[in-house]
């Protein structure tokens, strides 16, 4: 992001100074620079020197924390929104991944905003288990004089919408901390609120006696820039797709798309463990139900609309009152009144309601009931120095069908019954600094990755394959049927073949009566495992976050208790630390 240049090249000073001074002018709060107008306009008036009056210590800036628990890195970002703001209004802002909280610093934080993202049906993002756990638990420290404000992040298509922010709130209030700013929560579109809300949330944070005040500024920051470190850009880039293959044999009941995407101007700066962001459109089928169940067919800009911008398959008890503000529908109201919202809407979408609770609708009615169309995250299954411009992703397409209706995933069944090598596709970037290769190559990697979940691993072993790492790879691999399913089995065995991957270990689930999965193969592994992780190896998991990533960990800590014949506690305890220092690291959806 470069600078306003606020000084003219007429001014009289030299290259490198009016640099310096557009650098501080420009980070420089409207309260900062009439001090420094008032104070030269002194100065002059004075001869040039400064009154002599007793020089007043400067006073410090307000100590400000914000926490943050983030899966996908939203919560990470508008954590590090809220500190560059606040650092310009004279805040000296400390930024906590719940991963690193030490609770015992609560209590002196005086000033605390927590940014909580809520993760499937109301539980904390896996980074924050540990610290989230002991907030709640019975040896919480007291936050009596703390001042907060939370902000909650989730998605109304879940039933517990933001659950996580609203039990830190109420949290918070129960040990004793001062709520100053009311708890705001936002779903997917939350761009815009989430900056009204820290706009507020600071002013209200402010200290009260600012009037003999100078609002702190650094200096340093401001000269070098630091506070514009370059970040992936928000804006869509446009794709072209040169490879879409279905990596499952003609007698598999899965498709998993593998799509390789070429950028014109050449790939973002990715990493492995990155993710990619796809802008889907919705299937058009669907689309012309509900504008007939609407009774808007023939409504072209509407349709178009519905099939690239607004999400047509969310339904949430949320959904359904603005659905009954917009037409005043009284059965529909019965339905919210009777408290069986929550449970009706299990397993349906749109079109159901609009099926059963039948209403004339206008454009802007339909634009009120339903939000933006969000992007769907795929982990990127390629490493640059490998594949060059180009992004790979594996996508399962999602069928399924409830309450007598077939459904699907918006992105996953775009990309697999309605693009095709040529077609153009909206994507972007998103960083997850959360899941990256150790620092030094040397150390050893174990990834566990079931289905789609190896994506991020085949990135992992290209990217050492490329650099040469001497570290030694053991991959966890799972799926349904050996013969159908193995994706991208004929790399794996190249892979071993030139060493990039030292060790494969498989389970699938349906080949034989017994189902044998992931964790079922790491107990089987258990002293291997362990004397890996001892060594100093790097743990990764990636897939399924309501069952396979906990029965995993479950797997790890049943190895630690036998191999170490220690208690259930010592060897929760021994996984814990691994959480902790990083060496255990989860992408799970």
């Amino acid at each position: 992001m470069s600078r306003q240049n606020l000084l003219p090249r007429t001014a009289p000073f030299g290259d490198g100074e009016r640099a310096s001074l557009d650098a501080v002018l420009g980070a420089a709060s409207p309260t900062q620079r009439a001090w420094l107008a008032g104070f030269l306009a002194g100065l002059d008036a004075a001869g040039g020197q400064p009154a002599a009056v007793p020089a007043a210590p400067p006073k410090a800036a307000a100590p400000l924390t914000v926490i943050y628990a983030s899966e996908s890195g939203n919560s990470e970002t508008l954590a590090g929104t809220i500190a560059k703001l606040a650092r310009k209004q004279g805040f000296k802002p400390k930024v906590v991944d719940f991963a690193d909280l030490d609770l015992a610093t609560l209590p002196k934080a005086g000033k605390l905003i927590a940014i909580a993202a809520t993760w499937g049906e109301g539980e904390p993002p896996a980074r924050a288990v540990r610290a989230y756990g002991e907030l709640m638990g019975e040896g919480a420290p007291r936050l009596d004089g703390v001042e907060f404000a939370v902000l909650a992040l989730g998605d109304t298509s879940y039933v517990e919408f933001c659950a996580i922010g609203k039990a830190l709130d109420a949290r918070f209030e129960a040990l004793g901390g001062k709520r100053v700013a009311e708890r705001a929560d936002l779903d997917l579109d939350f761009e815009k609120p989430a900056a009204d809300w820290i706009k507020s949330t600071l002013k209200a944070l402010a200290p009260a006696d600012t009037s003999d005040n100078v609002v702190a500024v650094d200096f340093a920051r401001a000269a070098t820039g630091e506070d514009d470190e370059a970040e992936p850009s928000r804006e869509p880039l446009v794709v072209e797709v040169v490879e879409h293959v279905n990596l499952n044999s003609s007698r598999s009941d899965k498709e998993t798309i593998h799509l390789a995407l070429a950028f014109e101007d050449g790939a973002p700066a990715y990493e492995p463990g990155d993710s990619l962001e796809l802008f889907p459109e919705n299937d058009p089928q669907l689309v012309d139900e509900i504008l007939d169940a609407a009774g808007l067919s023939g409504d072209e800009a509407l349709r178009n609309a519905l099939l690239a911008e607004r999400d047509i398959t969310t339904l949430s008890a949320a959904t359904i009152e603005r659905f009954v503000k917009a037409t005043g529908h009284t059965e529909a109201q019965k339905l919210i009144d009777s408290g069986e919202a929550k449970a009706w809407i299990e397993g349906r979408h749109l079109i159901d309601l609009l099926a059963a609770y039948p209403a004339k609708l206008t454009p802007e009615h339909v634009n009120t009931i339903t939000r933006p169309l969000p992007p769907r995250a795929y982990s990127i299954a390629s490493s640059r120095k490998e594949v060059g411009d180009e992004v790979h992703l594996a996508i399962v397409a999602v069928r399924y069908e409830t309450h007598g209706r077939a459904r699907s995933g918006v992105a996953s069944v775009h990309v697999a019954d309605r693009i095709r090598d040529g077609a153009k596709l909206r994507v972007r970037l998103k960083p997850n600094r959360h899941f990256r290769l150790p620092q030094d190559p040397a150390t050893d990697i174990i990834m566990v990755g079931p289905g789609t979940g190896v994506a991020p691993f085949r990135a992992f072993v290209q990217e050492r394959r490329a650099i040469e790492a001497p570290g030694r790879s053991w991959l966890f691999f799972g799926d349904r049927h050996f013969l159908h399913d193995f994706l991208y089995q004929l790399e794996w065995q190249d892979a071993l073949e030139d060493r990039s991957l030292t060790k494969i270990d498989v389970a699938f689930s349906r080949d034989q009566p017994e189902k044998i999965y992931v964790q079922d193969r790491i107990v089987q592994n258990a002293k291997e495992l362990v004397s890996w992780l001892d060594g100093g190896a790097h743990f990764y998991v990636c897939g399924d976050a309501k069952n396979m990533a906990k029965d995993v960990r479950a797997a790890v800590v049943k190895a630690y208790e036998t191999v170490k014949s220690s208690s259930a506690a010592e060897a929760e305890a021994q996984v814990a630390a691994l959480e902790r220092s990083h060496r255990y690291q989860q992408d799970v959806y």
